[in-house]
């Protein structure tokens, strides 16, 4: 009996073990709930300056950092979900053959 299975699987990609520290995780939140108020980028890094908030390098806040914590974390989010995706099997078709010996 001859057949073929084709498995498909995500699981060799590279995955980054290291998560968000509480610190970058409550930063986030705030950037997030900020922009979902209406906010836009410069007044959210205004705002994060006015309250003394440094980035993770500790330097203060500019547009286009807001802007890439949101998109990385985005981009983040999606290859996670790309990493954990399950696929079915596929089964070839199956055939009896007689093998001569």
């Amino acid at each position: 009996m001859c057949f073929t299975v084709t498995v498909r699987t995500n699981k060799f990609a590279l995955k980054q073990n290291q998560k968000y520290s509480p610190e970058q995780e409550e930063i986030f939140k705030k950037i997030k709930s900020l922009h979902q108020l209406g906010l836009g980028y410069r007044k959210i890094a205004n705002k994060l300056n006015a309250e003394k908030i440094k980035t993770h390098k500790g330097k203060k806040w500019w547009c286009n950092n807001v802007y890439s914590v949101l998109k990385r974390h985005k981009e983040r989010k999606d290859r996670l979900d790309y990493i954990n995706k399950e696929y079915e099997p596929i089964w070839g078709k199956m055939e009896v053959r007689l093998l001569k010996n």
